[in-house]
C-alpha cells in the first residue's frame, strides 16, 4: 500500500490533506480493501519522511469521516462498510483535471493532442 502513496512537499497542498486523499482514493479505486490492515502512524511517516503528526492528522480525518477503523490497541484497519459518500473516481479527480485543463490552455496544448496523450499514458 505504501509504495502507492506519494507526497510533495512543495506542491503547495498540505502533506495530510495529501495522505488523506490518496487513502481516499486507494479505498475507492479498491486497491485497500475492507478490513485491510494499513501501515503504522510511524511506519508512513518514517517511509515518506514525513512527522507521524502529520500522518496522525490525516488519519484521524478519515477516521472521522469513517474511511477507517481505529481501535486501542488494534492495528487500523479500512472500514467494512464505506460512508454514504457518493465518490467515483471521476469525482475524486476533478480537481486533477482542471488542473491538468487549465495547464493544457495556457500552454496552447489542442484538446486533441491532450486526449491522444492521456490515452497514451493509459494504454503505455
Amino acid at each position: 500500500m505504501l509504495e502507492l502513496i506519494h507526497v510533495n512537499p512543495s506542491s503547495g497542498e498540505p502533506i495530510y490533506r495529501q495522505l488523506h486523499e490518496q487513502i481516499v482514493r486507494l479505498i475507492v479505486g479498491g486497491q485497500l480493501q475492507p478490513a485491510q490492515v494499513l501501515p503504522s502512524v510511524r511506519q508512513i511517516a518514517e517511509l515518506l519522511s514525513v512527522n507521524p503528526m502529520t500522518v496522525s492528522r490525516a488519519i484521524q480525518q478519515l477516521v472521522e469521516q469513517g474511511w477507517i477503523v481505529r481501535q486501542r490497541g488494534q492495528p487500523t484497519r479500512v472500514a467494512a462498510t464505506q460512508p454514504n459518500h457518493s465518490h467515483s473516481g471521476i469525482e475524486l479527480l476533478q480537481r486533477t483535471i482542471t488542473e491538468l485543463v487549465e495547464q493544457a490552455k495556457q500552454l496552447g496544448v489542442p484538446l486533441e493532442d491532450l486526449q491522444q496523450a492521456l490515452k497514451d499514458k493509459w494504454q503505455g
